[in-house]
Order: structure tokens, then sequence, then C-alpha cells
């Protein structure tokens, strides 16, 4: 294969509990996100990789693909890692399990961008920032990057720090949104590196890779997407696809 999709679904949430199993329009979350992934044209596979015999019964009941792995990682990554070791493939894209709106073409861009350029390892993707209110939002991580569109740093803090604060929102704002692929080989390595100061600082994983000197390409979206953290999210992400005739 060359590229897999894996949603890495836990159980416990500290906001929201259960939440990969939190009914929308009928469905679970984990399902909306699953079938959404499918979508993706450059993806060979979709597998849902849980702690939680609870959630591989929900994904079971869809028909969709599950793999129950160890209740001993700390993050999605290191769930990841343990799915794909044995597997025959040159891409991993880490679809996060509480994105229900995710657009497929979210998934294409990030992977495309390796299978385009063998000496990436990493990508992931950005939004304009166009509002103070998620600019100053500790909850929506921000991304600064560089002319060549790879990550300098990344933060929950207003970056880059606009002095003027009750001037226009510049059109270089930048939100993160947690959607990365890897090369299979750099997705062993990065379980492997010591876990950095700032990660540790931000709660962010992916600085790791960049104080231990990986680049990491950042690819512009148009989309947008609504992570579900809190019951109100939820209900914003229920309204959403209420308003969507396509849906």
């Amino acid at each position: 294969m060359d590229v897999i999709g894996i949603i890495p679904a836990r159980y416990g949430s500290t906001r929201l509990p259960a939440k990969a199993l939190a009914d929308i329009l009928g469905k679970p979350m984990i399902q909306h996100i699953y079938e959404r992934a499918k979508q993706a044209s450059i993806l060979d596979d979709v597998i849902v990789a849980t702690d939680d015999t609870r959630i591989k019964a929900a994904v079971e009941k869809f028909s969709g693909k599950v793999v129950l792995t160890s209740k001993e990682h700390s993050s999605g990554t290191e769930r990841l890692t343990e799915v794909v070791f044995d597997l025959d493939v040159k891409i991993v894209v880490n679809i996060q399990g509480d994105e229900p709106l995710i657009e497929p073409s979210m998934i294409n861009d990030v992977a495309y961008a390796l299978l385009e350029n063998e000496n990436l390892v990493m990508s992931t993707l950005k939004h304009p920032i166009t509002n103070q209110e998620d600019y100053m939002n500790p909850n929506i991580v921000k991304v600064v990057t560089n002319k060549d569109n790879f990550a300098l740093y990344f933060s929950r803090s207003p970056i880059p720090n606009i002095l003027r604060k009750n001037s226009a929102i510049p059109n270089y704002l930048y939100k993160h949104l947690g959607i990365y692929a890897y090369t299979k080989d750099f997705l062993l390595t990065f379980k492997g590196l010591k876990i950095s100061k700032l990660e540790e600082a931000e709660s962010l994983e992916q600085l790791r890779a960049l104080e231990h000197g990986y680049p990491i390409k950042v690819i512009e979206t148009k989309h947008n997407s609504v992570g579900v953290d809190t019951e109100e999210d939820l209900q914003r992400v229920i309204e959403i696809l209420k308003s969507k005739t396509n849906f």
C-alpha cells in the first residue's frame, strides 16, 4: 500500500467522555469520520485504532475496519505506530478521532505532499484566522511558517504577537488543523524521540519533531474544521450537518 489512514479513538476523555460514540444525527461520531475518510481518493485503506471494546463494537457494527490497541499508549501517534508496525505502507495519515466535519480533500493534501517529495517526512494543514476570538483562544493552536511553508513554531498563545491589538486581523495568521501525514519510517523514528521541553510546555506533540530538527511541511487549506471537545462543540457540529443539504 502507498497510503493508509488511521483514526485513533480512545474512550476516555476529560471534557466529553466516550465522545467517539456520541450520537450525531443517528450515527456515532466515529462513523461520520470513518465515512468521510473513505471518500479520500488517495487512501488505500482506513482503520480505526482504539483502546476500548465498545468503540471496536461500534465500528464493526457499521462494517468498518478496526484494531484494538494497547491501553498504555499516551497519544494517538503511539496508537498509530502499533497498528502500522507490521504493515507494508509508505505514508500514514493520522486522522483525528474528533473531527466529524473533515473534508476528504484535506486528507489528500497532506498525503500528496509526502508522495510528491521524497525528502519530506511529515506534513500538516493550516487555515487562515479571520477573527480576534480565534486568535486569542488557547484551545485553537496557531502556527507560524517560513516562506516555503515549513513550520517555525506551533503555540496555543497568539502568534505572531500582534502589538496593535485594535488593528484589523492581518492575513498571515493561521490556525493549525490537527491532521498529519508521516512516512512510516519517520513515524517509527518519532515514537523513539525523547519528549521535548517545548512539547511539554505547550502540550503539542508536533513540537517534538521541530525541536529534534525534523521539518514539517504545512499546506494551506480553504477548509476549516470543528474539533469536538465539549458538549457545545458537539451541538455545533450537529447544527452544521443539519444545514448541509448534501450530507
